[in-house]
């Protein structure tokens, strides 16, 4: 098994961030379940990936040319692919995993959980999709998730494919234990 990790390139300003980081790359390498992510040395994805493989995990990375020449990539991975665009590493990324969980992280991280989840919306994917969400960070994301619920945007069914957690046991007992639910590909009238 193999999961997806979208998280900062940045540590954040709360030290719990990069602790939890390092709590899932190190869980990861400890369940063998091999991580899938960015390919950065920086931020989150470089602390969640040095414990990964510091644990003894499988670490593969896919990275854009551009920020290779940026020397951002980390150069100590099981393997580095190098790709020429976003869309080509997140289509390899969404590929080579079993399913997908986002730290915390910026608009990048956003688009690409909001990305694989929208797929499995669709039924492209019945992979699991997660939210760690680490110290609240993501609180107000998940209330206004659950507002757009409320106001008729988004099927129950489609918010409940979101799996959410505060801590990284939590998350990947979730994760291992998930089954997609049937997808319908629109809503009615009444949003159900």
């Amino acid at each position: 098994m193999r999961l997806c990790v979208f998280c900062g390139s940045s540590p954040g300003n709360q030290p719990v961030y990069l602790e939890a980081a390092q709590q899932l790359g190190t869980a990861l390498a400890k369940a063998g379940i091999g991580l899938v992510y960015g390919g950065a040395q920086v931020g989150l994805m470089g602390a969640m990936a040095d414990a990964a493989l510091a644990a003894g995990g499988e670490v593969l990375g896919v990275i854009p040319r551009q920020l290779v020449e940026r020397e951002l990539a980390h150069s100590g991975l099981t393997e580095l692919r190098e790709v020429g665009s976003m869309h080509e590493r997140k289509a390899i990324m969404a590929d080579l995993s079993d399913g997908f969980i986002a730290l915390p992280g910026g608009v990048g991280t956003f688009e690409e959980l909001f990305e694989v989840w929208t797929w499995a919306q669709l039924g492209h994917h019945q992979k699991p999709c997660a939210l760690l969400n680490v110290h609240g960070y993501y609180d107000k994301l998940i209330a206004f998730l659950d507002h757009s619920m409320n106001e008729g945007f988004m099927k129950p069914s489609y918010r409940e494919m979101l799996i959410v957690a505060a801590d990284v046991e939590s998350i990947l007992a979730r994760v291992k234990a998930y089954e997609a639910p049937p997808t319908a590909k629109w809503m009615g009238n009444n949003g159900r």
